[in-house]
Order: C-alpha cells, then structure tokens, then sequence
C-alpha cells in the first residue's frame, strides 16, 4: 500500500511580519507622496520637495520603528508575565491545572475521558507549553518579537518611501504633484495586492482597500498646501 502525503500550505507564521511590513511599506509610500504632494502644491520649488521628502523618510522609519518595537515589547511583556503565573500555578496547583486543561478540551468536543487522557499525556509532555498554547493562546507560531518588527517597519518604510522621491527626480518641478500621486495609487495597488496574497486573501480587495485611503490622504495634503501656499503667497 502507497503511503500518501499530505502537504498543506499555512500562512499563520507570517503573521508578525507580514502586518509589519505591509503597515511600513504602505505608510511610508503614503505619509512620503502625501507630504511631497502638499509640499508642491504649495508651490515649493524642487530642492525644497526633495528635502521635506528625505526629512519625511528618515523621520517615518525611526518613528515606525519606535513605535513597533514599544508596541510589541508590551504584547511579549504581557505574555511573559502570563507565563511566568501560569508556571507558578503549575507548581503550586498541578490538579487544579490539569482539570483546567481538561475542561478546555472538553469545551472544544471531546468527550471527559478522552479530554482527561489528553491533557494528562500533554501535562506530562509539556505541561506549560499546552497551557501556553491552549489556555493563553500564546505559541511559537504567533508570539510577539519586537525587534523583527521594528527592523521590518523600518526597512519597509523607507522602501515605500523612496518611491516618491525617485519620481520627485526624475520629473519637471511642475507636474511633481500630479506625477507622485499617480505613481502612488499604483504603488498602493502593488503594495495591497502582494500584502493580500501573502497573507492568503483577495488582491483585488486588498488593494483597492490601501487605495482609497491613499487617496483620501493625498487629497488632504494638497489641500492644505494650496490653501497655505495661497495665504503665504
């Protein structure tokens, strides 16, 4: 008899840096084409658009950055103290930890017998790794990492955010605006697109979900350059 395989396809390990870079990557092509455009349209020359876009990149990566890391150092305090009172009851409480377990399983199906042999096999095997995993909801696959974030957001920030600047170079002074924000919805498109597909969802959607913010963004931006380029002129 053939021994058939079965090969499966999980995205769920993508999940810490997967949001993190598709979250840098799309804010830094907005927050950067959105500066440059209201920048322009306040009439600003060339020189002056490169500069508060280059400003914009450097500060928006440490600012991702910063904030991922904050953010997700107080996800894995969080897990940590967890852990650290669920290794303390595990000590103190061992029955009362495994009945818990128990019920768990049972809640999710199986049958009390069958829900007590289980927990006891995995008490036995790891007992803080199933309670971890099955009480707390906190497993290798998912668990918080700071610095991958950070380091993700940054990098990713930066990549979204030279693409405004490249187009500030190689156009006329004059159609700056226009050009950067047209180059910017395809580039949200691209962005959500690949961002959906490896996360396993629709491209279609998640591209036109990243757009329409992008435009809103923009939008407000050039407005208030035109609106203060006008008072200051």
């Amino acid at each position: 008899m053939s021994r058939l395989s079965h090969a499966e396809i999980h995205r769920v390990h993508r999940i810490g840096w997967l949001r993190a870079a598709v979250l840098g990557a799309n804010d830094g092509l907005v927050s950067t084409a959105s500066l440059v455009v209201g920048v322009a349209a306040a009439g600003s020359a060339k020189p002056e658009i490169l500069i508060a876009g280059l400003a914009g990149l450097v500060a928006g990566a440490m600012s991702m950055a910063t904030g991922e890391y904050v953010s997700v150092s107080s996800q894995t305090d969080a897990e940590q103290a967890d852990l650290a009172r669920e290794t303390k009851e595990l000590a103190e409480t061992p029955d009362a930890e495994r009945e818990e377990l128990t019920q768990i399983y049972v809640d999710r199906g199986l049958d009390r017998d069958l829900a007590a042999q289980v927990a006891l096999q995995l008490t036995e095997r790891d007992a803080l790794g199933s309670h971890a995993r099955d009480e707390l909801g906190i497993s290798e696959t998912v668990t918080a990492r700071p610095v991958q974030a950070a380091l993700v957001s940054a990098l990713t920030f930066a990549v979204g955010a030279v693409l405004p600047l490249i187009i500030v170079l190689l156009v006329q002074e004059t159609r700056i605006a226009l050009t950067v924000a047209a180059s910017t919805v395809i580039g949200l498109a691209v962005f959500g697109g690949l961002g959906a597909a490896a996360g396993g969802a629709g491209v279609l959607r998640g591209a036109l979900r990243v757009m329409v913010w992008g435009v809103l963004a923009m939008a407000s931006t050039a407005l208030v350059g035109v609106i203060f380029g006008v008072t200051a002129g």
